[in-house]
């Protein structure tokens, strides 16, 4: 049972949270937690800022404190913590750099603490629960600091989770090298961390607990009337992870669908409903198209060739560039001499450097992706024909698009402006049409 920031954020959530453990004891639950929503964030802005002088920790250890408060738990609880981010700041100004390493230690504070305050509060409640830190279980990974890669496990995570004295309440996100230095799976890796435990334990379902009930055919801040989706299976919820979607982290999917374990998205705001199950297969009629996805910033960018070369010479160079920068793109648009990409906007200044000597690079600014997500044949007889259609027909201007490889989804990219309408108007078309 993985529960992300906001379902841990507040007293009040984490109330929550300890109803909804106590309903599925007999399961025998292990307990995933991300750090209280913002923390994070807050963390690294100090990490970042501490080697110039602003190495204040005050406000990050009474947003602690105030939650222990209301929760009437210990206000000492999580003192030798917020100590340690004290001096790790204390260091960082001293030292005057924040090195990746630094980051992913001061990181790690805000799932540590989450974690014992969530054991804190279901111990109160009357269920016997322990705090246990990802790398102590034995979550190791390579020393890829800030984006690690978990290390095959031997057993070892199932024989410590044994050990542990009532539900183990585990920290997301983090684990360890092997040379015991904290590393992070990368932002929203809470997820990852949730199957990569549920795998060890040969868990018969992986739940993730949000604040929004399942999957839905798009995101329903853009669109309200967006409908629940009740089962989809892997590959489909991949293929949106990749497209923006923010339900579940891509990586997360990986180690379940490898072991065949079931997860299942559930709402902390709706613990009866049951939320949307993710499996290998799906019987039964569905729809042809399955739900819409975006990532609401991106850069566009394009590179043409100023040389005479062969077209695989220049595209295994541009993508040669993009692995070393570890840098994911789509959709991709490939002429004879050119290449268009779109990336993400942290990205962008890196891949222009980077894409320098290999030809003209131009920049778009103030784009998004759209992607639509369904069955291969339905796209293939005029689903991706429709789309186009309908974005022209309101005079939406579609700068690069393309069918995905497998043919299940068909990806464009617009004006960042105009994505509110984009989704509305393709809703419209596939779910009320």
């Amino acid at each position: 049972m993985k529960f992300g920031g906001t379902s841990v954020g507040c007293a009040r959530s984490i109330r929550q949270v300890v109803q909804i453990v106590r309903q599925q004891l007999d399961r025998r639950p292990v307990v995933v937690v991300s750090a209280h929503a913002g923390v994070t964030d807050a963390l690294l802005a100090l990490a970042r800022t501490a080697p110039t002088g602003a190495a204040d920790t005050d406000a990050i250890a009474e947003r602690h404190r105030a939650i222990l408060r209301e929760l009437g738990l210990p206000l000492d609880l999580l003192d030798p913590l917020l100590l340690e981010v004290r001096d790790l700041a204390r260091g960082l100004r001293l030292v005057g750099a924040a090195s990746r390493k630094a980051l992913d230690l001061m990181a790690s504070y805000g799932e540590r603490c989450s974690a014992r305050t969530v054991a804190a509060a279901l111990q109160q409640a009357g269920v016997p629960a322990s705090a246990v830190d990802a790398f102590t279980a034995g979550l190791r990974t390579d020393s890829a600091f800030g984006r690690a890669r978990p290390l095959p496990d031997d057993g070892r995570i199932r024989t410590h989770l044994q050990r542990v004295v009532g539900v183990p309440v585990v920290t997301g996100f983090i684990a360890a090298d092997e040379q015991g230095n904290i590393t992070t799976l990368g932002r929203n890796g809470s997820d990852y961390s949730a199957a990569l435990f549920g795998i060890a334990v040969d868990a018969e379902e992986i739940q993730i607990w949000k604040d929004v009930d399942g999957v839905r055919t798009a995101d329903p801040r853009l669109v309200p009337g967006a409908l629940p989706i009740r089962s989809m299976t892997f590959a489909e919820v991949c293929e949106l992870a990749s497209f923006g979607s923010k339900v579940l982290h891509p990586a997360a999917m990986v180690p379940a669908m490898q072991r065949g374990i079931a997860l299942r998205v559930r709402s902390t705001l709706e613990p009866e409903s049951p939320g949307t199950a993710i499996e290998r297969d799906v019987p039964g009629p569905r729809p042809p198209v399955r739900a819409i996805a975006h990532r609401a910033t991106a850069v566009l960018v394009t590179v043409t060739s100023q040389r005479l070369q062969p077209q695989h010479t220049f595209l295994a160079k541009v993508f040669g560039e993009l692995a070393e920068l570890q840098c994911d793109v789509g959709p991709v648009a490939v002429a004879e001499a050119a290449v268009t990409f779109a990336v993400d906007p942290g990205f962008a200044d890196a891949v222009q450097t980077a894409m320098a000597g290999l030809g003209e690079v131009v920049l778009e600014t103030g784009q998004a992706v759209v992607g639509v997500v369904g069955e291969a044949a339905a796209l293939a007889r005029g689903g991706a024909a429709e789309l186009l259609t309908t974005l022209a027909a309101a005079g939406i201007r579609v700068r690069c698009a393309g069918q995905g490889a497998l043919g299940g989804t068909f990806a464009c990219v617009v004006a960042a402006e105009a994505l509110p309408r984009t989704i509305a108007l393709l809703h419209e078309r596939f779910f009320r049409g």
